[in-house]
């Protein structure tokens, strides 16, 4: 009995040491997968000149509303003006700085990407890489511009902005 007792022994402690190391190894490869997962933030040159973009080449704005790096950008606004979300650590590629990557907390409590302290967004008439259709747009109550790899705006030279901007949101739109 004593032989038995001991087995069990044995088995329970093995399990309890593959659990252990099992749990230890799973941790770092979620955390490694979810790095690798973040928000990529990066340059491309476009009729602007060299100006931020996303993993799939689509400008990203920046909303002259928004303020102390809080977007004022939410329900029909965000439905035209996508902000880029994270979901991991955004990353900086070809011309980003990894140092002006940041994020903010929305006000529906989805993560928002930011660079030089700006929130990020990205335009719905934007559907081409290198597109840049809401530059300088004066649209929910403020302008849009593309940013540059500074964390500057990007102003396109002698451009005057509009009331709207050519930009009216659909009903559909207004009403999201």
């Amino acid at each position: 009995m004593l032989t038995t007792h001991r087995s069990r022994g044995a088995i329970i402690a093995s399990a309890a040491a593959l659990a252990t190391l099992a749990s230890t190894l799973v941790p770092a490869s979620a955390s490694q997968a979810a790095r690798a997962k973040g928000p990529v933030v990066s340059t491309a040159t476009t009729s602007l000149g060299r100006i931020l973009v996303d993993a799939h080449g689509h400008t990203l704005y920046l909303f002259e509303k928004d303020r102390n790096g809080k977007s004022a950008c939410s329900g029909a606004c965000a439905a035209a003006w996508p902000p880029l979300i994270a979901t991991a650590k955004p990353r900086a590629a070809s011309g980003a700085k990894a140092s002006r990557l940041g994020t903010t907390k929305r006000s529906d409590g989805r993560v928002q990407v930011t660079y030089n302290h700006h929130p990020l967004y990205t335009f719905v008439k934007d559907t081409k890489k290198g597109q840049t259709n809401g530059e300088g747009l004066n649209a929910f109550g403020a302008e849009w511009y593309a940013m540059s790899a500074a964390g500057a705006k990007v102003e396109k030279p002698g451009a005057k902005s509009s009331a709207t901007g050519g930009y009216q949101p659909s009903l559909s739109l207004a009403r999201a």
